[in-house]
């Protein structure tokens, strides 16, 4: 076990009980311009929080080339207006590229390799030169996330991964949201509950839990970021 896993399992155990804004204060004071959020611009409130405890902060968005038309215009609008530096990571090969590579629709014929190719190995890339990053991961969000540390170790990748809103409810982001009139992206308004690439997002219903719009039908639930 190496120095920074200790950290993070130290970390996990003395700040579970701690506020979202103290786990950030924590995060920017040990890590420094070596600490990252990561955002899929559903909404801003990490990055919102995270700007707070390290203005400037760097937020790291994965494009895809497959997002809605609402994500992008939400992730323009967090950098125009946020004291952070947005970063975009883009897959190696462009939409185009992978279709000649792999056939058209990977997404619905491979959509764990379609996700390995154009969001795992682009973060991976991308997390290169930190040694921390903050998600949004919520305790309630599904099953799968139900025991996320807001601190672990993220050992595929060899970082600490912070979860500062791992406690929170969805009315928990609510309030916060209107408190300090943070951007969220408007498809939350029409019916998604979580938000990721179009071709496999669709809206949800009443009583699913906010991750069931996700490659519905598929079996699948993650992307293969999280675990």
């Amino acid at each position: 076990m190496n120095g920074l896993e200790q950290l993070a399992i130290r970390a996990g155990q003395e700040l579970e009980d701690s506020p979202a804004p103290e786990i950030l204060r924590w995060a920017a004071d040990t890590f420094g311009s070596r600490f990252c959020v990561t955002s899929s611009m559903a909404d801003a409130v990490v990055a919102h929080l995270a700007s707070r405890a390290l203005p400037g902060v760097d937020v790291v968005f994965l494009d895809t080339g497959y997002h809605f038309p609402e994500t992008i215009g939400t992730r323009d609008a967090v950098a125009a207006v946020m004291d952070v530096r947005v970063i975009t990571l883009t897959p190696r090969q462009s939409v185009a590229e992978q279709d000649a590579a792999y056939g058209s629709q990977l997404h619905d014929r491979d959509p764990d390799l379609c996700c390995a190719l154009r969001k795992v190995r682009p973060l991976e890339e991308g997390l290169a030169r930190y040694d921390a990053w903050a998600t949004g991961l919520r305790r309630d969000e599904s099953p799968t996330r139900a025991h996320t540390p807001v601190v672990g170790w993220d050992a595929r990748r060899g970082k600490v991964k912070i979860a500062p809103i791992a406690r929170w409810t969805q009315q928990d982001v609510d309030a916060y949201v209107t408190e300090h009139g943070v951007l969220v992206n408007p498809l939350l308004m029409d019916g998604y509950a979580s938000i990721g690439c179009a071709p496999c997002t669709r809206r949800t219903t009443a009583g699913e839990d906010a991750r069931a719009g996700r490659w519905a039908g598929r079996g699948k639930t993650e992307c293969g970021l999280h675990g």
